[in-house]
């Protein structure tokens, strides 16, 4: 139910609504819920509260519950008659009907609860006679306690069920002659199969026009024929209804979201392909968490073990992320690693495989990033995000060198608002990101990493083990934002940090996620157990940030500022390099791609090119490399399988590789394309190449 929800909330609804169980036999499973719709699914929430077998003292209990979870908003209802009764009956110490539950609610919390009532477009069903209408004078009586509803402190109507639209427009209409100024919202129930169809009807005693009758008798026994005739028909009567002035809708899902889903967009009123977010992240809709807009990136995969562990907080960050003045997270317990059955399903099918070394398991998170897997132990959501696709590549073949990847985010400069894959924060407004990268990684594999990092003053880590060891080029207050947004008449938001502090906390959780979620999918004395216990107990958990987020391009991103010097001979590189600028059209990857693969290469050979026009590119990942020369048509040379090869600027090229003899074979095989004229000195030559220069012949 809650991934449905949240396929739904997905689309910014204004509200959801959960009903109260009938007889408030499901009082304690219905707070829970609302409070879970509320803080957990993010989305505002509106609880049904009946008088049936609920005293006072019940009634009390139940609304100081939601108020205490941030709830705001109630639909007061009488309720239906306890089970195996025909007829309502007041409980002893409790009230007779909606009316006396407005003004309790009213009288006792002021103006703190949003109060809607129901409305009903053909008269509550008690009024209903066997014939199936309401007398005029019942239909009256009906609208005349509606308004006193309302008089008393009903703030919406939300109406019953119907399918004659006419009769809903001739309800409001009479609301409004007799005074009822309040918005009056249609509720519109698809259908989604005929039995059910027939059973809600009759129970409510809706009218069922002659032609809907008409369409669905043939096709009755046809499940997919009747809900494409229910969506169809729903369709049309939010048509009707919008085309009269009503400006919104309530549909009444049954816990099934895809008949509601195609009615809205089917309307135009939402996209499946585009999803707006106010923030990178879904905020809690209670009322003590309104103006939270600062949150650690770390549980940006988890948002829900986030919200759980912050739960309680006496104030949230707004603006910076220290603005905050309680740092403290709640412990963790099993709450943070409870899984819904079809993902736990979903993770047992995907992750419980034999893994008989390293290679299997970065194999694995490879396939994650690839989107070959649907599932991750260190994440609550579904699939790859829009934004980690644009770097997916990238993040795989990251994996495959030993970096096990849990969190990312490529950069961005400057990227509009509405972005599908990055923006956020609604219209006219750009949105900026540091490139991020969160993963565990072996002792050598940090080592190297902390001292290739010396050579790229850009980039900020920190990094810890298990057990607590902290390796750091960065202090435990220095806090780093890494995503920001300008809008028009706005101040700068920046809702994403790399907090240290927070990173610390958030490793227990990371590194619990190896046995809690991943390991305990395999038996006791299982090698593949005992493999993942051995790389939770030994492994590094690594959060790195590119702070040069300075291009407009948007894959992983940044113009790749090179950190590598051009060598005066060929041997490895050691020292920091000059500034230079890959071009424009080169490899699609960024600083911190870079990083990982210079980190494995040992040997690097440059080389420069002159002329005009003269110009140097390479694609496919440093697969290939294209060359206009002044011919009349680009040379093209595929990279032997040992070398790579970079552009940096448009007339600097890097090749290198573990092979020494490789890499000086290929930049040999490309100096050999233009070798450089000894009279003007174009054509291509190694960066340290000193070339004599002839003096042509003079003209007489």
């Amino acid at each position: 139910m809650f991934e449905r929800m949240d396929r739904m909330v997905a689309h910014s609804p204004s509200f959801c609504d959960i009903t109260w169980g009938a007889g408030g036999s499901t009082a304690d499973l219905t707070l829970d819920i609302a409070n879970k719709m509320q803080n957990i699914i993010c989305v505002e929430t509106m609880m049904h509260l009946t008088c049936t077998n609920m005293p006072v003292e019940k009634i009390d209990h139940a609304l100081e519950t939601i108020k205490s979870n941030g709830i705001q908003n109630v639909l007061a209802l009488r309720g239906d008659p306890p089970h195996g009764q025909d007829k309502f009956v007041q409980v002893e110490g409790g009230f007779a009907c909606a009316l006396d539950l407005v003004k309790h609610i009213r009288a006792k919390y002021g103006d703190y609860f949003g109060i809607t009532v129901a409305g009903y477009p053909e008269a509550h069903p008690d009024a209903i006679g066997n014939n199936g209408v309401a007398t005029p004078e019942a239909y009256q009586n009906d609208l005349s306690y509606l308004k006193r509803k309302v008089d008393a402190g009903a703030d919406l109507i939300v109406t019953q069920l119907f399918y004659d639209t006419d009769i809903f427009l001739k309800f409001v209409d009479d609301c409004r002659q007799i005074g009822i100024k309040c918005p009056i919202v249609p509720g519109i129930m698809p259908i989604n199969n005929y039995k059910g169809f027939l059973r809600m009807t009759g129970f409510c005693k809706t009218k069922i026009p002659d032609e809907v009758t008409a369409a669905l008798e043939p096709i009755k026994d046809n499940d997919e024929a009747v809900k494409a005739y229910g969506i169809h028909l729903g369709s049309e009567m939010c048509r009707k209804i919008l085309a009269n002035g009503i400006k919104t809708l309530h549909l009444y899902t049954l816990n099934m979201e895809k008949s509601a889903l195609a009615i809205l967009m089917n309307l135009g009123l939402i996209e499946e392909s585009k999803i707006s977010r106010s923030l990178p992240w879904r905020r809690p809709a209670n009322v003590f968490r309104v103006k939270e807009d600062v949150r650690p990136i770390f549980w940006a995969n988890r948002p829900k073990s986030y919200i759980s562990r912050t739960t309680g907080w006496d104030q949230y960050p707004q603006g910076r992320w220290g603005d905050s003045q309680n740092p403290s997270y709640g412990a963790l317990s099993d709450h943070q690693f409870m899984r819904p059955r079809a993902r736990d399903k979903k993770l047992q099918e995907e992750w419980a495989t034999p893994l008989k070394s390293i290679d299997d398991i970065q194999e694995k998170f490879e396939s994650y990033c690839l989107g070959k897997l649907r599932s991750s132990p260190w994440s609550e959501l579904d699939g790859l995000q829009p934004e980690t696709k644009i770097i997916h590549e990238q993040l795989g073949k990251i994996n495959l060198k030993g970096f096990l990847t849990i969190n990312s985010q490529p950069a961005v400069n400057g990227e509009r608002s509405d972005s599908q894959s990055v923006g956020w924060g609604g219209p006219g407004g750009y949105v900026y990101q540091k490139a991020y990268l969160e993963f565990f990684c072996s002792q050598e594999k940090l080592d190297a990493l902390v001292k290739k990092s010396k050579s790229f003053s850009s980039l900020t880590y920190v990094a810890v083990n298990k057990n607590g060891n902290l390796v750091s080029n960065i202090g435990l207050t220095d806090v780093n934002a890494v995503t920001w947004g300008v809008f028009p008449a706005k101040e700068i938001i920046q809702p994403t940090v790399v907090d240290p502090a927070s990173f610390v906390v958030w490793k227990d959780e990371a590194f619990e996620i190896w046995s809690r979620s991943w390991s305990a999918l395999y038996p006791d004395g299982d090698p593949s157990k005992k493999l993942l216990e051995q790389i939770q107990s030994s492994y590094y958990l690594v959060s790195l940030v590119d702070n040069n987020y300075m291009d407009e391009r948007k894959l992983f991103h940044s113009r790749l500022s090179s950190h590598i010097p051009p060598p005066k001979k060929p041997i490895t590189v050691a020292t920091t390099p000059p500034d230079l600028q890959v071009s424009d059209r080169s490899v699609n990857l960024s600083k911190v791609v870079v990083f990982f693969i210079i980190m494995e290469a040992k040997f690097f050979r440059f080389l420069k090119i002159v002329g005009v026009g003269y110009k140097a590119r390479a694609e496919a990942e440093g697969r290939l490399l294209f060359l206009k020369l002044g011919y009349s048509h680009e040379v093209e040379l595929t990279v032997p399988p040992a070398v790579r090869v970079f552009c940096f600027k448009n007339n600097v090229v890097c090749c290198t590789g573990l092979d020494k003899q490789r890499v000086h074979q290929f930049a040999a095989t490309v100096r050999s394309c233009k070798p450089p004229e000894v009279y003007k000195g174009k054509g291509i030559m190694y960066i340290d190449e000193v070339i004599k220069k002839k003096q042509g012949k003079k003209s007489k």
